[in-house]
């Protein structure tokens, strides 16, 4: 089978990402295993999974089952929120690695601030310190607000290299794009498709998806391309999962970009909570 071609990003620590990767969360036992080789047998080569997902050790049999080097996959998991504490953080990202039976994690990301508990910044001084020790490649963060990032960075003069926030046209979040990109941070996208059932089904992205000659789906994460942003948008079925992959052949004209920039909407968040007020556990 010939997969496609797909551009990588580098990051602010000169590592190297897909533009574009698949998200595993619900993926979990033989069926999961099964989505996932079929997901890495058709081109993606950056998977993203968590210890809350409790898909890690799914994750792993996947890879040993597809037959893809290792080297050539960017494997990623993240903190949960009841192990922000510096030593169970660090136990925490040894048992994900456990779990999975791999050496390293190329990234391993927060998955939420819980700013109410006040311990993202000893979160982050972990992840410092399981990069130093090759636990991981790359760190980063997930769902931080400006005022978040810039209080780790203060305090441990280290940046993250990713920030994996709620994105897509219903919720475009342009001032942390905009944080993120002049901080030398890559946005990735969950949720890139926001609630599917009804975006796919939306006016004006399905006028556009007409002019281009492409499926609803296929904007919409050809919109993430092009706004530097890296999409995890998950699928089971082959057929989908290739499509989601092809989305480098084409562009959005300004006009396109224009008018899907009208569809963003106050209620718009998905996931329904602020980052801010929202804890994960």
């Amino acid at each position: 089978m010939t997969t496609p071609t797909i551009p990588t990003r580098t990051l602010n620590d000169g590592a190297t990402q897909p533009a574009i990767g698949f998200g595993t969360y619900q993926l979990n036992g033989s069926v999961g295993v099964a989505d996932m080789v079929s997901a890495i047998r058709v081109g993606n080569r950056l998977l993203d999974s968590a210890f809350n997902y409790e898909n890690e050790g799914a994750v792993g049999e996947a890879i040993r089952q597809a037959g893809v080097p290792r080297e050539h996959l960017r494997v990623t998991s993240k903190l949960p929120g009841r192990h922000h504490h510096f030593k169970e953080a660090i136990a925490t990202i040894e048992e994900s690695l456990y779990r999975a039976q791999l050496d390293y994690y190329d990234q391993y990301l927060i998955h939420w601030p819980n700013p109410s508990k006040g311990l993202y910044v000893e979160a982050w001084t972990a992840l410092i310190e399981a990069q130093k020790k090759g636990l991981v490649r790359s760190i980063g963060v997930c769902n931080f607000l400006p005022e978040h990032l810039e209080k780790i960075i203060a305090e441990t003069g280290v940046t993250p290299a990713v920030n994996q926030v709620e994105l897509h046209p219903y919720f475009p979040q342009a001032e942390q794009r905009a944080f993120d990109k002049a901080h030398g941070i890559l946005t990735q996208s969950w949720s890139p498709l926001g609630r599917a059932s009804r975006m796919l089904q939306d006016p004006v992205l399905q006028i556009v998806a007409e002019r281009v000659g492409k499926s609803v789906g296929q904007v919409i994460l050809r919109w993430h391309v092009q706004l530097d942003a890296v999409p995890l948008p998950k699928a089971s079925a082959p057929a989908r999962q290739t499509e989601n992959l092809s989305v480098f052949d084409f562009e959005l004209s300004p006009d396109d970009m224009a008018q899907i920039a009208t569809l963003a909407r106050p209620d718009g968040r998905t996931f329904g909570q602020d980052p801010a007020h929202y804890e994960e556990f």
